[in-house]
């Protein structure tokens, strides 16, 4: 079965930055990547690269910074008050996730003083240039439940149960 939309998708992958520094490698946790081929679960240029693949395929995939986080943007760099944190030994390169205006967001520490504290809430990836390596470990067919909610679930979750909104 090759990849394509509206079936779910097992990878290992190993995700390097420009200079071949490891970034993640899904193999060191010994859990694969499962996501549901064409419903945005994955960036659109690991989508395209994966589209077409089937099982056992092995491949590489370089994405621009266009293509991947986008490129770093100066104006999301800005300060905010000491009293935003509520972590007493706050020190920069620390990371929290808050919520955006577009959802979930990452934010950096860059600096830290007694009244406020400057962060950066581009991506951590933004700007770079993202190298891929990739296993195609299974593909099947997306149950109707996981078409209902966009993305893989738990082996055995129903569509009865979704729309209960058991499962998220």
């Amino acid at each position: 079965m090759t990849i394509a939309p509206q079936r779910v998708v097992s990878l290992h992958y190993v995700l390097s930055d420009e200079d071949g520094q490891v970034l993640d490698d899904s193999r060191a946790r010994q859990t694969p990547l499962d996501y549901l081929h064409g419903h945005d679960n994955l960036m659109a240029g690991l989508e395209r690269a994966l589209a077409g693949h089937e099982v056992g395929a092995e491949l590489d995939a370089t994405l621009t910074p266009d293509e991947a986080y986008g490129r770093r943007d100066e104006a999301l760099v800005r300060e905010v008050g000491r009293d935003a944190f509520p972590v007493p030994d706050l020190a920069p390169g620390m990371c929290f996730q808050t919520r955006g205006d577009d959802g979930p967001e990452i934010v950096t520490v860059l600096e830290v003083d007694d009244h406020s504290v400057r962060v950066d809430t581009n991506h951590p990836l933004a700007g770079r240039t993202l190298h891929y390596r990739l296993k195609v470990l299974e593909v099947r067919e997306a149950t109707r439940a996981e078409l209902a909610k966009g993305h893989p679930l738990p082996p055995g979750t129903t569509a009865d149960q979704v729309e209960d909104k058991k499962v998220v």
